[in-house]
């Protein structure tokens, strides 16, 4: 059984002398030109979301990432129209293969590490090529037929090429040219854009009541000048609908305050050098262990799922089976806006807010049990995946020569359990808790976007703490 589990991780062997890969540094990259690199790879992004697709027809038909753009750093009808989708669902792949134990993977080993990242780039290419294909075939674009073969060639190529951009600068910044990885860096800046421009956006817009401005802080001031009742101003400028209001923005900060206040709970686990004497030191487990990952890998099972409903239900829209998954209606803003009303779909997509939790409480339920699950499990799974288990870090204090103070070497994994797995798992839960609170009270750019958003920059400047010397030698490698 087991050589067979290896034998599907050598089929990959062959193919990653052709692969796209960054080599690693021969040299510590200064701080100074790390943050260079970093700023060269979001410039590359943003440039990318910014640049039209050549060859559309049409941007207005049926958008099944529509709710999920913000989370997925894509932007509708550019290179980026793909975002880090292909990435996050390779890693998701890989995951519930390595997990299930399906493929065998000792993250101990080199070689099988490199046959694993190998395998997750193949997937992320694959899995690129095959959403590129599918976008132009389900009419995103236009119909197919007026597009031709020829633009609906091209469009595939651009978008092929722009998430091949996307892998390549992910792997820039994770192989230590840059400060932490690309998916978080794309996800927070796409994110704190997003939050920005509906607080700040100069846009009006005419609605029935008359002309208003889409930020929400600019309609603030804007209807307290304008109108003559300044009370009824303030309560349409707190709780006006389908425009972002004060009350959204009041929100948003509250969960970037509690997310933060959240960021500072852990256990402090006291270690020694076993050669040094006096030389001590603490292992931080925090509450959230496995950081934003749950919420991404939890985002890309939805996004995916999401997509591939919405594409039935448009095929198929009087199937039994496409409509237990999902049925699909146009919103306000037309087929581009269009929401789950039933099925599958419906009942694991947020409640937009608290009012459409009392009438539908069945809804609420269902979709705060599946992001608790599902944040748990992935957060559990997630330390087996990416070696922050226990026994992946008993091994590396093992390799530091470092014992925990108190203990004896034969129980340091024993100790360890205690705390990671607990932490993992709370610490999804927590996350998504999180999230469905942030969802529930309205929160500009979803309470998935702010949490990742808020964990990636609180991850930014941890790495800043650290590069800067500010922490000592041991808590900087522990942390």
């Amino acid at each position: 059984m087991s050589g067979s589990k290896l034998r599907f991780l050598t089929l990959v062997k062959p193919v990653l002398c052709v692969l796209p890969e960054v080599a690693p540094p021969e040299r510590k990259i200064p701080f100074k030109e790390k943050i260079l690199w970093t700023s060269i790879t979001l410039f590359i992004f943003l440039v990318c979301c910014q640049i039209p697709l050549y060859g559309i027809k049409t941007n207005k038909s049926s958008d099944p990432f529509y709710w999920m753009r913000v989370i997925l750093a894509s932007n509708r009808g550019t290179l980026m129209e793909l975002g880090i989708s292909p990435i996050v669902t390779s890693s998701l792949v890989m995951q519930l293969l390595a997990g299930s134990k399906i493929i065998d993977v000792d993250h101990g080993i080199k070689e099988d590490r490199a046959l694993f990242n190998g395998a997750q780039k193949l997937f992320g290419i694959l899995i690129t090529i095959g959403e590129a294909v599918a976008y132009v075939i389900s009419g995103m674009y236009g119909d197919v037929r007026e597009l031709g073969a020829g633009n609906a060639v091209l469009i595939i190529i651009q978008l092929f090429i722009a998430g091949l951009i996307v892998i390549i600068l992910d792997e820039l910044l994770q192989k230590g040219y840059g400060l932490g990885s690309g998916i978080s860096l794309f996800i927070a800046t796409n994110i704190c854009e997003t939050i920005v421009w509906k607080s700040f956006s100069p846009t009006t817009i005419n609605t029935g009541r008359g002309t208003e401005f889409e930020g929400a802080v600019i309609a603030l001031f804007h209807l307290l000048i304008t109108r003559t009742d300044k009370v009824r101003a303030l309560k349409e400028a707190f709780y006006r609908q389908n425009l972002p209001n004060v009350t959204n923005l009041m929100a948003t900060v509250l969960v970037f305050v509690f997310v933060i206040y959240f960021q500072g709970f852990r256990v402090d686990l006291p270690v020694k050098y076993r050669s040094q004497r006096g030389m001590q030191g603490s292992y931080p487990i925090k509450l959230f262990y496995t950081s934003n990952m749950p919420i991404i890998l939890q985002t890309a099972l939805v996004s995916n799922l999401y997509f591939l409903s919405q594409l039935l239900f448009k095929r198929y829209p009087g199937n039994i089976i496409v409509r237990l998954i999902g049925v699909w209606q146009d919103g306000e803003g037309g087929p581009q806006t269009s929401s789950p009303v039933a099925g599958l779909a419906y009942y694991i997509s947020p409640p937009n807010n608290l009012t459409e939790v009392t009438t539908d409480p069945l809804h609420a339920l269902i979709y705060f049990t599946f992001i608790l699950v599902s944040c748990a499990l992935f957060s559990k799974t997630w330390i087996e995946v990416s070696g922050s288990s226990a026994k992946d870090v008993a091994k590396q204090l093992r390799d530091q020569n470092m014992v925990m103070k108190g203990h004896r070497d034969s129980s340091l994994m024993h100790e360890l359990n205690r705390y990671i797995p607990t932490a993992a798992a709370f610490g999804g839960m927590c996350i998504g808790a999180l999230t469905v609170v942030a969802d529930f009270m309205g929160a500009i750019g979803s309470g998935t976007g702010i949490l990742l958003a808020v964990t990636t920059i609180y991850q930014y400047f941890e790495m800043f703490v650290k590069e800067s010397g500010s922490a000592d030698a041991m808590s900087v490698f522990l942390s």
